[in-house]
This record gives structure tokens, sequence and C-alpha cells, in this order.
């Protein structure tokens, strides 16, 4: 946690993503990323849960993932961190991260809180809304998880990968069809799984995706090794330990508050891979676009929950509930594939007063990672009050 001297807009609560990722190693980044507000704002940050210092480890689940959402586990990784956890597993939904927030307001002594979300912090500041209106000052949800939950399957995503690949290719002026070569190596390699997780990597490297365009048309042209050796650089590449991003937490809190083809984590294990399997047998390319159904049906995250232990389920809020009349900002970037821009405009559906901006060339997490500083200028007139 760490504060300012004078909040004459009260507190500020930053939440991180993941779910897994800590908040208070990133204090002092976010202090300078902040500053122009902080003269107004008392900056508060918090560690999940079952991140950062108390983080849950599950070393196998974390050595085959990473700090990736979608390279698939094996079933022995997940029931084994389900294990190593134990029945205390049941207590690591966003329900419970709400509840935890609810009581550090109080412990503020503060009647409203401004929270400031990214990617699953968008989710969590979402509910907090919904669960406490009264509570809320103000939210910015930049790379929008929207509150009707996370999508297993990610077909947001699988629809969204042209768009964002041509409009890469475009600002670039590269001279290759990058959804016509993404189509192609799909078809014919059958790798849409590793293609996607590469490419939701891949965003936070170079949100131009050069190197990408590059392997995919080489692949798609009969030259599918520097697409290999992308693959292979991305999985090494996205090593972490459970401090920096826990993945027993994160399968803990996404089985906990996921709905699922075969239900939610109370559902029996047995039946599961049939109705999963059923499910996908029901996509249809415009479900997944270029990709294929064994894309959507082979995502890391869902296949955890698959495997992972019948678990007693919160209960979650009405999907259809509107967000508070709070003023709030909706932020995302154009080449966004972990929270597509689809998602953000299904939250603006459910947000009365919302301010959309999106940021041309930017990718995920907008105020921490964009090149430039459209959407955080855009974040401080918003938290003083300018627009």
């Amino acid at each position: 946690m760490a504060d300012n001297v004078r909040a004459a807009k009260g507190v500020l609560v930053f939440l991180t993503g993941g779910p897994g990722q800590p908040g208070v190693p990133f204090v002092a980044r976010l202090s300078q990323k902040l500053a122009p507000v902080l003269k107004d704002y008392r900056l508060v940050m918090i560690d999940q849960r079952g991140t950062g210092a108390n983080a849950l480890k599950c070393p196998k689940l974390q050595e085959e993932m990473g700090s990736s959402d979608l390279t698939p586990p094996s079933a022995k990784a997940v029931t084994d961190c389900a294990a190593a956890i134990g029945p205390d597993r049941r207590f690591y939904s966003t329900g419970d991260t709400v509840a935890d927030l609810e009581t550090l307001r109080r412990a503020l002594g503060v009647g409203k809180m401004t929270l400031d979300g990214v990617s699953y912090g968008t989710y969590t500041a979402e509910r907090y809304a919904l669960a406490h209106p009264q509570h809320v000052a103000r939210l910015v949800l930049d790379s929008v998880v929207p509150q009707t939950g996370y999508d297993p399957m990610d077909r947001a995503a699988l629809r969204a990968a042209p768009r964002v690949l041509t409009a890469a290719c475009r600002a670039t002026g590269c001279r290759t069809d990058p959804a016509a070569d993404l189509a192609e190596v799909v078809k014919r390699y059958d790798n849409g799984v590793d293609v996607l997780d590469a490419l939701t990597t891949w965003e936070f490297v170079d949100p131009d995706y050069a190197a990408v365009i590059d392997a995919l048309h080489k692949a798609a042209n009969g030259d599918p090794g520097p697409l290999r050796s992308l693959i292979t650089s991305v999985r090494q590449g996205s090593a972490a330990t459970a401090e920096e991003l826990s993945q027993g937490l994160h399968a803990s809190t996404l089985c906990l508050d996921g709905r699922y083809p075969w239900g939610r984590s109370n559902a029996p294990v047995a039946g599961r891979r049939e109705a999963l399997e059923k499910a996908g047998a029901q996509l249809t390319p415009a479900d997944y676009g270029p990709f294929d159904a064994a894309t959507a049906t082979g995502l890391g995250s869902l296949l955890a929950c698959l495997d992972w232990p019948r678990t007693p389920a919160p209960p979650l809020p009405s999907e259809h509930r509107r967000l508070p009349g709070v003023p709030v900002l909706l932020l995302g970037g154009d080449r966004d594939l972990s929270t597509p821009l689809e998602w953000l405009y299904d939250q603006k559906k459910l947000t009365p007063r919302a301010r959309v901006v999106v940021v041309p060339g930017a990718a995920h997490s907008v105020q921490n990672r964009a090149a430039g500083d459209k959407g955080r200028q855009a974040v401080f007139d918003f938290l003083l009050g300018r627009h």
C-alpha cells in the first residue's frame, strides 16, 4: 500500500490482473505512471489473496503455464495443484476478493473509493461496484473483461485476430495478408492453440506483431520453421514464478467464477469432457473465425477447469444488472487480443455513464504499456474531472 499526504479526491485503488498477479510490487511503478493525479488521490494497492508473498504454489502447473492463460496444462499438473491447495480452494473466487476490498475500505475509513482496474482487475472492479454501489466514486476499466465474465473458449479473441493483424499490417506497410495467412496456417498445421497463445503473448512484445505476421506468411507458404521457433521462444519467455503470477490462484479463481459447457465448478467431473465435446461440435466459423473448434475447446484455462476437482460454486451476480450510475472510463487498445475491444463494447451496454477511449496501435494494459500518452492522459483527465 502507498499513499499521499493530501488526497482531496479520496482513495484510488489500483487493481492488477491475472487473476494471480500481485499489486504491492507495482506500487513504485504505478506511482510514477499515475503521478499527475496523486496530488489529489491516495494510491492504494493490495495483493489479492493467493498472490504475491502469499501466492498459491503449484510447481508443475506453474512450470507448464508460466504467465499464460492459454498454454494447455497436463491433467496431472491441474489435479496435483488442486490437491495441494485442498478444500480451501473454494475461498479464492472474485467474490472473496470483493469482500476483501470492502474490508479494506472500512479499514481505510472512507465512504467511497475510486477503482482503477486493468484486465482481470476490471472484472474485480465491476463486481465490487455491483456489490457495493454506494461505496464507488468512479471506475477506470482498462483492457476490459466484461462483468458477464470471461469466455473460456475465447471466441471474441478468435474472431478478432484477423482485424487486429490486418490493422497492424496496414499500419506498418507490410505487403502480406495476415488474415488469410492465419487461416491457412491453422488449417494446414492444426496449431490454432499454439498460434493464439503466441499472438496474445506477442502483443506485450510488439503491438505491431511484425515478427508474427512474417512467420505466419512463411508458414502459409510452406516454411513453418520460423513460426515454430517463435512459438517456442514465446513459451520460454512466458516463464513466471508463483509470486509473479500464481497459476494456482489463476485456476482457483477462474474455475469458481466461470460458466463452462458442463456448468460450474460444482458439476461432477464425470461427464465434463462429453459436455465439452458436444459444445465443440456445435461451434461454427461464426464462433471461431479463422481458427477451428479444436482451438476453442483446447485452451489452457478451459482445460484446467475441465480437470479441476468438484468444488462448491459461489453465487454470481445477475449477468445483466447495470453498473451503478457513476462515471466510468472504458479504455482499450485496438491491437489487444487478450481482452479484445469487443469485450469493451459488451461492457458499455451495461454501463450507464460510460466514456469510451480507444487508443490506436495500443495492445493490452494501456496505462502501463502503450507507447503514446493518449490513454494515460484520458485517465488523468477522467480522474481529475476534466471531462
